[in-house]
């Protein structure tokens, strides 16, 4: 770099010092660009790196000798970001918060009507042909909230409060219902009601709840440890970009491993995006008529993926945890629209 600095200096008629001003502002001007880039589109390219990530690692001989421990590193890794990005934002929310709103109601009824009617099908017709597509809907459509949903709700310029109220509601209301309704749907030997329930509660409560009472003991107990959280900016919303990369990962690994006929997971791919879109549109026009449309819209529309594909292993038809690889990429898209016009807004 010296060199070229002294080459433009002798044939121009700046000096070796402007000369480093202007190379420095040019080096700047790129580096501000990125940024301002990677802020714009966090989510998409979050999502196209964790794709990536996957086809790079599983094809590079170099991360051979770490294959066998990639499972086990992700079981840790992922459920401490989403620990952490979840006591950032719970940092910031006050508990006098967190009411019940009408629109809670209304959402939690939507969601058991639609899950008890898919569950009344199967039931009823338990040979149905199209029974992998109904299973994947009713998975779609019964998925509780995800955690992160009041983070982006809270980027969105939405209460990140109300949004966690409900992600509670809709995790005890899937607790109670699943385990009623999926043994008849689909039985299992020794799935019943109170192993169904005690295993559903250890896979969505453990994140849930202790980022909340963690966050309540800093708040109660260590106000100067608050106060510095609170002063914290979008950290938590990159956090999530991290885990969503992960989880496109998985995703993407789910999808190729699958042994589903590709006209099956065409159906199902279609299927899942008009749950994501349904549920969006109709969250948002029942959270407009009470004040909080992006809160209702993040609510109904925004899944724990995750929790979607564990449920079609454990519970149904093993071909249904497609569903929420591509629910994953569906409401993840809309994401990406959503904080690109709510900067275009700002």
């Amino acid at each position: 770099m010296r060199i070229f600095i002294r080459a433009v200096a002798l044939f121009t008629d700046f000096g070796p010092v402007e000369v480093h001003r202007i190379y420095d502002t040019k080096d700047n001007n790129t580096v501000m660009n990125i940024i301002r880039f990677l802020k714009t589109w966090t989510l998409p390219v979050s999502m196209m790196a964790g794709g990536a990530s996957y086809f790079i690692y599983v094809n590079m001989p170099f991360f051979a000798p770490t294959r066998p421990y990639a499972n086990a590193v992700v079981g840790v890794v992922q459920p401490v970001l989403i620990f952490s990005m979840l006591f950032l934002t719970f940092c910031k929310i006050s508990f006098k918060e967190m009411k019940l709103k009408r629109w809670h109601l209304w959402h939690a009824l939507i969601q058991a009507t639609l899950f008890t009617v898919l569950a009344g099908v199967l039931i009823v017709l338990p040979m149905l042909h199209s029974r992998v597509i109904v299973e994947s809907a009713m998975l779609c459509l019964l998925c509780p909230t995800a955690t992160a949903a009041a983070v982006v709700t809270s980027k969105l310029g939405g209460s990140a409060a109300s949004t966690t109220t409900y992600t509670i509601i809709i995790n005890l209301l899937v607790a109670a219902m699943a385990p009623l309704l999926l043994p008849l749907a689909h039985p299992h030997d020794g799935l019943t009601f109170l192993p169904t329930f005690n295993m559903i509660l250890h896979k969505v409560f453990p994140m849930l709840i202790c980022p909340l009472l963690a966050a309540w003991a800093v708040r109660r107990f260590c106000p100067p440890l608050h106060r510095m959280m609170l002063k914290v900016k979008d950290l938590a919303f990159y956090l999530w970009a991290v885990a969503l990369a992960i989880a496109i990962a998985v995703t993407v690994k789910a999808i190729v491993h699958s042994t589903v006929p590709v006209e099956y997971q065409l159906c199902i791919a279609v299927v899942s995006l008009v749950c994501c879109l349904f549920q969006f549109v109709i969250g948002k026009l029942i959270g407009r008529r009470y004040g909080e449309e992006m809160e209702g819209g993040q609510a109904l529309g925004q899944k724990n993926t995750v929790f979607i594909i564990w449920m079609g292993y454990t519970f149904l038809s093993p071909v249904t945890a497609v569903a929420g690889g591509f629910y994953s990429v569906w409401h993840n898209i809309i994401n990406s629209w959503q904080l690109r016009k709510a900067q275009d807004r700002s």
